[in-house]
């Protein structure tokens, strides 16, 4: 799995534990839908960390709490 993949499986992810819709999570982030969708299929293959950290606003959890996830362990290496 790389970063790209497991950021999106980690935002699918909290928005199960809170019962909510990706909409849901856009709005209460400011996050328009479309951004999140693009994060979650293969339009963005780098995910900003401006609007990864309005999701955890959005999210009430902070950057540290997002990354705490097996998801992050042994991720693939980036550069080849």
């Amino acid at each position: 799995m790389n970063t790209k993949e497991a950021v999106a499986k980690r935002i699918l992810e909290l928005c199960e534990q809170r019962h909510m819709a990706v909409n849901a999570l856009g709005t209460v982030s400011g996050v328009s839908p479309s951004t999140i969708y693009s994060m979650l299929n293969e339009k963005s293959q780098n995910p900003g960390v401006v609007s990864i950290k309005k999701l955890c606003d959005g999210l009430d959890i902070s950057i540290r709490e997002f990354f705490d996830s097996d998801l992050f362990d042994g991720l693939e290496q980036e550069i080849k």
